[in-house]
């Protein structure tokens, strides 16, 4: 039969423990701290998100584009951005109307759908005199 095993923990003095349980204690709040400090303080924007666009840009043009009085056709928009139709078609849902909150109207014409940001102001139904 083999000897019983003594345990290290067993060994190991209550002074011992409490300074080792201090350590792993404050190792964990550097560790925190430290990871904290990487990113963005907390309630603030990082730079890249307070930047306006740039009017060079694909969404800029796109933009100006919807707001000139005739508007603008997939055709057109694809022409502009080298994009496909399904991508400009996702802009405009997901860019314009939805993170924008711009009033996107599109009309049938003779040339295809043609795509404007309306004023909010004449979007609205006036009620009847």
């Amino acid at each position: 039969m083999s000897k019983p095993v003594k345990r290290r923990s067993a060994a190991l003095s209550k002074e011992k423990k409490a300074t080792r349980k201090g350590a792993a204690q404050a190792q964990a709040t550097r560790t925190i701290e430290h990871k904290r400090g990487k990113g963005a303080p907390i309630g603030r924007v990082r730079p890249s998100v307070q930047q306006t666009s740039r009017p060079e840009s694909k969404h800029a043009r796109i933009i100006a584009m919807l707001r000139t009085p005739g508007g603008a056709t997939i055709e057109a928009l694809m022409r502009v951005t080298g994009w496909q139709p399904h991508s400009v078609r996702g802009f405009l849902a997901g860019v314009i109307r939805k993170k924008l909150g711009l009033n996107l109207v599109s009309k049938a014409a003779h040339k295809g759908r043609v795509y404007q940001i309306a004023d909010r102001t004449a979007a609205r139904i006036e009620p009847a005199a």
